[in-house]
């Protein structure tokens, strides 16, 4: 079912702000557009013909209506949370005079902490990689990177030759919102990246066109994120961890452990990229613990009552 052309031609203009005047990522786009067309597909079932007669009842019965299609709640509220930008554009081009999802509740969250991994369980996907294989010296050098940096994927992805300076023991990533921001990555990744740049990628790019992106596929074509949580799954079933761990769980990973060690919470939010520090507090459940864990171990009147 298509929604109509006007409607349409909105949101692609939608788009177009997101992309000039927001600097969204491509991923946020989509995902948007995804969003308000689903909006659009359930107006023309309910023969609305255009945004501006949406009311606040319609929001709810759209929300219903996902709740209904089996969504999670975390799915309604982002679905929530893109309608009501749209509309905030649209009351700002004067297409509409207000906000119906303003109003609208957003579904109650249920508290998800962030998968993480031990540093037992990391040391072991570490070794995995084959170092005597071009494949086995770039995924090496992707776990290194991942866990040393605590870099999103698509960071990770879209990184150049030029985008990491050896002697600083940096890399310069794009973030949401095409925000830069340099990261360490420290001895272990750089020597990882020492033998993939003079040995693996070389045999990846095999006398095709220089590129200058650092991760190469089997075709010595830059490496997609797809490919980089399909090898995450691979390794993971090879080590045999009982665990559900993507490309995402090395950035939870690095800013626990992080924060395990004494790092500060600013600190580790300017190294994730993180806008707000309430998102990088979600990080504070195990270091909790773990000082729950050496007081009672280090303190003579801890365990009285051996806790």
């Amino acid at each position: 079912m298509d929604i109509s052309a006007e409607l349409s031609t909105q949101i692609q203009a939608f788009c177009h702000y997101l992309k000039v005047e927001r600097n969204a990522s491509p991923h946020t786009v989509k995902q948007y557009v995804a969003d308000i067309t689903e909006f659009g597909w359930f107006m023309k079932q309910h023969q609305i013909t255009i945004f501006a007669a949406v009311s606040f009842l319609d929001g709810r019965s759209f929300l219903a209506h996902l709740g209904k299609k089996g969504l999670s709640r975390r799915s309604m509220a982002r679905k929530l949370s893109s309608l009501r930008s749209f509309y905030r554009y649209l009351m700002r081009e004067g297409i509409v005079e207000q906000n119906p999802f303003q109003i609208v509740s957003t579904p109650k969250l249920e508290k998800k902490l962030p998968a993480f991994m031990y540093p037992q369980e990391i040391e072991s996907l570490l070794e995995l990689p084959d170092q005597t294989t071009p494949l086995g010296q770039r995924d090496r050098l992707i776990f290194e990177l991942l866990y040393a940096s605590g870099m999103r994927v698509s960071e990770l992805t879209t990184l150049t030759l030029e985008s990491i300076n050896v002697s600083m023991g940096v890399a310069l990533v794009f973030g949401k919102g095409a925000k830069e921001r340099y990261v360490p990555i420290g001895s272990f990744a750089l020597d990882a990246l020492q033998t993939y740049i003079n040995a693996g990628r070389p045999s990846l790019l095999a006398g095709r066109e220089e590129h200058g992106m650092l991760l190469l596929n089997y075709r010595g074509e830059p490496l997609s994120d797809r490919s980089v949580r399909r090898l995450v799954d691979k390794y993971v079933e090879q080590a045999a961890l009982n665990l559900r761990i993507s490309p995402h769980t090395f950035r939870h990973t690095f800013a626990t452990h992080l924060l395990n060690a004494g790092a500060d919470l600013r600190t580790v939010q300017e190294l994730l990229g993180h806008v707000n520090i309430s998102t990088t507090q979600v990080y504070t459940h195990v270091t909790k613990e773990r000082l729950r864990q050496v007081y009672d171990s280090a303190h003579p009147r801890a365990n009285q009552h051996g806790r």
